[in-house]
């Protein structure tokens, strides 16, 4: 029984996870109220109150028990909350396929789980933390490396890792807009905080070339999440790849963090995992805003295609309004919250490159450039969706006839939206509360550590590096409105209204505007060694010389799936095709396969 102590903890970093989830669940919940009505039976929705409690308590529990055998459960149970939940709407197929991808892959992931724990049972002799902690100490290098991999993959495989992250853009886009926003705000995290529990706090990451494995997958999951982002159409896919970009960012921090103890740079390693939750905990609130945002749109118009929208600005303007304000702070935007998570980010590698030489140094640039390059497509990607969304004429009966959200639906999004404010603003007491996290995770001593000048400014590198005040900044920027309105209302010349001309026609509509395919056009050129685009055309003719219609469709290659997914499953196919042979049906043969079994059992046991 002492082996089975399912004791919580509540220690910096299980207290740090469980705000996360309640601060994404509770507003989601509330949200959830608006958006089921008038769409599911009373005996539906109260499915629904059941899954979405016993998802938000299994989360908490993941986060908060100190036994590795509960641990498991509680992921468990997580996992199949997440699936009934993805399955919700069981009149979809597409519902029906996303939920056995998502329950495939995350299975997958708990069978690397569980072999890691037996692992290290086998020299603790115990499920709890500690003594996992201690028995660690005296691990041999090949069983620590081992052990860190199996990890790497089991939580990689959760939290949207590539290539590890083929259910993601399934699951999310098909699961109810409130049910998305916790998955990607919340329990694709949970498997960060098993990173840092398990790699960091229990292992001890005192290894150099796990940071810098992390930091590798860490690199390519940004660029290949906002690429993917930048190329799609579907609302809510394009959220669902921009949370494998944002993934990728956090582990940046925690991939960097981990370097920092294996080369034994406490400064450093506690700046790096403070930049990492700091995103993490911003990536929450905005991209949980997103996902509400994107649920409005869908429940108001019947689609998630952005080539069927349009003009909603007018109709929907404080769902528009919160989906510009959660753009703005993905795309690092000041003084928000999310340009404060990755200005840290890059202060860190910035102190990492200065504090290294040679190999080390070039990496840690080449991290960080990654980084830039990634924030610049992440503000381009979500030009493309509020511009193409919210602006310009609508483009399908879908778009005329929106309508705002319901009023518990804008209270869900106002709760998220206050933070995504709030967090940029207070910049400095973040810090400070998550140095504590940080120094928990990693049990070093900051009691000498300077994170900030005063308290309105952070400077990681006080007198040689950047520092950073955002009440400032903001004050700045309304300062620097205020003047060009004023300006504006003094100089400006009187309005004079013309009727629209666009290229020689007066009748604009919406045919004349930009699309969503068009506006990625130049990205999916610049990347097409990546994305492998391809036309399919489509004439149809009313003779050999006239043409009546012309279809023209463009599509890019999903390398993970085609080139790794694809042949892999055809493999176990063709496996299991050929285990069909030993299996004929003859009873003679299936009790030679007994006598065999029970020949080969007696010979072991002698021999051992």
């Amino acid at each position: 029984m002492e082996n089975l102590n399912p004791v919580l903890i509540f220690d910096p970093l299980a207290l740090f996870f469980l705000a996360v989830i309640l601060l994404v669940s509770l507003p989601s919940a509330v949200y959830s109220l608006g958006y089921l009505k008038g769409e599911y039976s009373l005996k539906k929705k109260t499915l629904n109150w059941f899954l979405l409690s016993l998802f938000t308590l299994s989360m908490a529990l993941v986060v908060s028990v100190g036994n590795a055998f509960v641990f498991l459960i509680a992921w468990e149970i997580m996992s199949l909350a997440s699936y009934f939940l993805v399955i919700f709407d069981t009149t979809h197929e597409k519902s029906i396929q996303a939920g056995m991808i998502y329950i495939i892959m995350t299975h997958i992931g708990t069978a690397f789980l569980i072999a890691a724990f037996m692992l290290i049972y086998k020299f603790s002799h115990s499920f709890d933390f500690m003594a996992m902690k201690s028995a660690c100490l005296s691990l041999p290098a090949a069983t620590k490396n081992i052990i860190f991999l199996l990890f790497l993959a089991g939580f990689g495989t959760k939290a949207g890792i590539v290539p590890l992250h083929i259910w993601l853009p399934y699951a999310h886009p098909q699961a109810p807009s409130h049910v998305s926003s916790i998955m990607s705000g919340v329990m694709i995290k949970t498997a960060i905080y098993g990173i840092i529990r398990f790699v960091i706090f229990i292992l001890g990451a005192d290894t150099y070339w796990w940071g810098a494995l992390v930091l590798i997958l860490a690199t390519i999951t940004c660029l290949a999440g906002i690429i993917y982002a930048l190329m799609d159409r579907d609302i809510k896919r394009l959220l669902a790849y921009s949370s494998i970009e944002n993934i990728g960012i956090i582990l940046l921090g925690v991939g960097l963090a981990m370097l920092a103890l294996g080369l034994n740079l406490p400064f450093l390693a506690v700046l790096a995992l403070i930049a990492g939750l700091y995103h993490l905990i911003n990536h929450a609130v905005f991209k949980g805003l997103l996902f509400l945002c994107a649920g409005s749109i869908y429940k108001s118009t019947g689609t998630r295609d952005m080539e069927k929208l349009g003009g909603l600005i007018k109709s929907m303007p404080q769902t528009a309004f919160y989906f510009l304000l959660a753009s703005a702070a993905i795309s690092a935007l000041p003084p928000l919250n999310g340009f404060v998570s990755e200005w840290l980010t890059l202060q860190a590698f910035f102190l990492g490159a200065l504090n290294s030489s040679g190999g080390i140094k070039l990496f840690l640039a080449v991290c960080a450039c990654s980084l830039v390059l990634t924030g610049g497509l992440a503000a381009a990607c979500f030009v493309k969706a509020f511009g193409i969304t919210f602006l310009a004429q609508p483009r399908s009966g879908y778009a005329q006839k929106a309508k705002e959200a319901p009023l518990s639906m804008k209270i869900g999004m106002f709760f998220l939206a206050v933070p995504v404010i709030i967090f940029g603003l207070a910049a400095v007491p973040m810090v400070k509360l998550l140095a504590k996290v940080a120094a928990s995770a990693t049990g070093i001593d900051i009691s000498s550590m300077v994170f900030t000048l005063n308290n309105y400014t952070l400077s990681p590198q006080p007198g040689k590096g950047g520092a950073l005040s955002t009440p400032l900044l903001a004050l700045a920027l309304v300062i620097l409105a205020a003047a060009a309105f004023t300006a504006y209302k003094l100089f400006a010349k009187k309005e004079k209204i013309y009727q629209t001309w666009d290229c020689g026609y007066y009748k604009f509509n919406s045919r004349n505007e930009y699309t969503a395919t068009a506006f990625s056009k130049p990205f999916r050129i610049a990347f097409s060694f990546f994305l492998l685009p391809f036309r399919k055309t489509e004439k149809i003719r009313e003779s050999f010389y006239h043409v009546k219609t012309f279809a023209y469709a463009t599509y890019t290659t999903p390398v993970f799936k085609k080139y790794i997914y694809v042949p892999l499953v055809a493999l176990i196919f063709k496996s299991a095709k050929s285990m069909r042979k030993i299996q004929p049906g003859s009873i003679h043969l299936y009790l030679a396969y007994i006598f065999a079994a029970a020949l080969l059992l007696i010979i072991f046991m002698g021999r051992f």
